[in-house]
């Protein structure tokens, strides 16, 4: 098997036992503070513990960005994942809040397996294949988001949330056994520039294209995540009790999920030939069109197979925009590239929720759905004029 292909297939099956791992601890964290005996100011806490480790991660994804072009990516994405690994096995031993809040923060502040990942199969695989390549590593982190909430379930269920959470550090230690034996980093050359991240940004500043795909990836995990957190309450809305709306919400999202599954690789494949820009803009439309249409279903069995459709046709959007952070960027600065791109995406989903609900409850749920949709289209038009300073399709020097 060809070197990027082994790669590509190890980092995927990584990406899927490290996302799997987070996905089946972080959504019982509000669950894990009842049994810490927090007793007052639960939302106020589940959302610190949410927002503070995105917090973390925009700050100081840029450093390891530079220490990645400076290093090679393999070994920060050896180091996120023993990092994650202690960070879930001390969080089994927590015993106040506090403690649960410093963990969130070292994680945010120290993580970076998948952005890793990412920026190793962008730079490590040829330039014909990697709109197919980003597309695969995303379905990864799409199956994990799928496996992980009901892996996390059963063992809260038959045990409790700190075996939940020390097997999410088993498992993120055998993710990082696999990559440390397993994947190749070819062509490396260290970064000449300076580390620091003024320089970073500075670098990053005189490249146009680049600050608009940033811009772009805010807004687009901005717009996707101020759905999130009424996501199960307008399910309550169509008719379910709170009971059988969890279930209910964990289905719905699931299949956004598994139509990512589905049809990622067929348009990252489309991407390698028509190009990354209007898979882009397909994605962004359909995507907003597709929240927009989701307002007239009051049957949650139309809601549902719209939420599907919407799917197969949003998750096109960021294997693109990955792509397009490959094709704007030289080799020897992509790992920052991408650790910026990381930072874009962090910053959105720390906002996101919060305007959502804002949103939700000042007007109403159904008011989410409208703006989300508008946005999407707004973003999506933002892509569209940004082709004026498209040299975003023009192949970047081979590895």
């Amino acid at each position: 098997m060809e070197t990027w292909k082994k790669n590509l297939w190890v980092l995927w099956v990584g990406s899927f036992i490290v996302s799997s791992s987070f996905s089946m601890v972080i959504p019982f964290l509000p669950l894990f503070l009842i049994d810490l005996g927090v007793s007052k100011h639960i939302e106020l806490w589940s959302g610190m513990l949410f927002s503070s480790a995105f917090l973390a991660g925009a700050i100081s994804s840029p450093f390891w960005g530079a220490v990645g072009d400076k290093y090679g990516r393999k070994p920060m994405i050896i180091r996120a994942g023993f990092v994650l690994c202690v960070i879930y096995l001390l969080t089994a031993f927590v015993t106040n809040e506090y403690q649960l809040l410093g963990l969130r923060i070292l994680q945010g502040l120290l993580s970076g397996f998948i952005p890793g990942s990412i920026a190793l199969v962008g730079t490590n695989t040829p330039e014909k294949k990697v709109g197919y390549a980003l597309s695969m590593m995303s379905t990864a982190t799409a199956t994990g988001n799928i496996m992980g909430p009901m892996l996390g379930g059963i063992l809260s269920k038959i045990f409790d949330n700190r075996i939940a959470f020390g097997s999410a550090g088993v498992l993120c230690f055998l993710a990082t056994i696999l990559i440390i034996f397993m994947v190749r980093e070819d062509s490396f050359v260290p970064s000449k520039d300076s580390g620091s991240i003024v320089h970073t940004f500075k670098l990053a500043a005189n490249n146009r294209p680049l600050i608009i795909i940033l811009i772009l990836t805010m807004l687009t995990q901005f717009s996707v995540m101020t759905i999130e957190p009424v996501l199960s309450l307008y399910i309550i809305d169509l008719g379910h009790n709170a009971k059988d709306a969890s279930l209910v919400s964990g289905i719905v999202f699931s299949l956004v999920g598994i139509a990512s599954i589905l049809f990622a690789p067929r348009w990252g494949k489309y991407a390698d030939k028509v190009g990354f820009h209007k898979i882009l803009l397909i994605g962004l439309f359909a995507g907003g069109i597709g929240t927009l249409m989701q307002l007239p279903f009051h049957n949650i069995y139309w809601f549902s197979s719209i939420r599907f459709l919407y799917g197969c046709f949003f998750c096109a959007v960021f294997p693109a925009l990955n792509g397009l952070v490959v094709r704007t960027t030289k080799p020897d600065f992509r790992g920052r590239a991408f650790s910026l791109n990381q930072t874009a995406n962090q910053i959105g989903g720390m906002l996101g929720p919060l305007v959502g609900g804002v949103i939700s409850g000042v007007w109403s749920i159904h008011s989410v759905f409208w703006i989300t949709g508008i946005l999407l289209i707004g973003t999506m038009g933002l892509g569209y004029w940004s082709q004026r300073f498209a040299k975003q399709e023009q192949p970047s020097s081979p590895h």
